[in-house]
């Protein structure tokens, strides 16, 4: 598979992971889906943890010295993680409910947090074999089958204008007319997605901005978030999301603005 040239050597082994780990969710999807729960009552599929399992080894591989959070692996306490200066967070299957749902719109996602921020990420659609990926100062781009990449860019939204937002297509939110009214936003139209996709959508100007009022975890927002970072066509969006706090929890954001 070709990349551009402004891809570094480890981005593009993220690359082939990705793909290697969207194959192992692909066996699970034609077939009846088994679905598991997990303590938080979340569902988990074979295919997260063949996904899980795929990207783990890899990354192990590729930077052994590199502490991994991953949605389906246990969390390090807080005291053995809070001085890590770098570590990769990964969800191996983010949209699970979309997978059981098979419209397509569940991602793989991988990103390297620096420094506080993610510095590299990575969301690949194993179902339309699509992928968005990142790294900090070299842009946001798109990758269609065996295209060549193609650089994408988003503009700060304007609140004096109306704006098209995206919102997901299984988290329906009593906050979001209220903090709309709140803000004084005028929506001219909404787009609904799955995943991490919705900062991808949001990164390559197809939305204007993601308000997200319930709570995520790090692992499903960190690749989606350097894509949207990185996708200014000078320097970094803004963006409120920090990583590696205690709970790993985040309890809201909206970007775009």
């Amino acid at each position: 598979m070709s990349q551009g040239s402004n891809t570094s050597d480890l981005l593009k082994q993220l690359i082939e992971t990705s793909r290697k780990a969207g194959k192992e969710i692909l066996k699970y999807y034609d077939g009846e889906i088994k679905v598991f729960e997990k303590e938080d009552e979340s569902p988990l599929t074979k295919a997260d943890l063949a996904s899980h399992y795929a990207i783990i080894d890899d990354l192990k591989k590729m930077t052994p010295d590199t502490p991994i959070i991953s949605e389906e692996s246990g969390i390090p306490e807080y005291e053995e993680r809070k001085n890590w200066e770098k570590f990769w967070i990964v969800d191996p299957l983010d949209g699970t409910k979309e997978f059981i749902k098979k419209n397509g719109e569940f991602t793989v996602n991988i990103a390297l947090i620096e420094g506080g921020e993610p510095v590299l990420g990575i969301v690949y659609i194993p179902a339309k074999d699509v992928f968005y990926f990142a790294e900090k100062g070299k842009g946001s781009f798109k990758q269609e089958n065996e295209k060549e990449p193609v650089r994408i860019y988003s503009e700060p939204a304007d609140k004096n204008k109306p704006l098209v937002l995206i919102q997901s297509r299984s988290h329906g939110s009593d906050k979001l007319d209220d903090y709309l009214e709140k803000e004084g936003i005028e929506v001219k139209d909404r787009v609904r997605a799955g995943s991490s996709l919705k900062f991808c959508l949001v990164a390559e100007g197809v939305a204007d901005f993601y308000p997200r009022l319930n709570p995520t975890m790090e692992w499903d927002v960190a690749a989606g978030d350097c894509v949207f970072r990185n996708s200014a066509r000078e320097g970094q969006h803004k963006s409120g999301l920090t990583y590696n706090k205690e709970s790993l929890k985040n309890n809201g954001f909206v970007i775009g603005f």
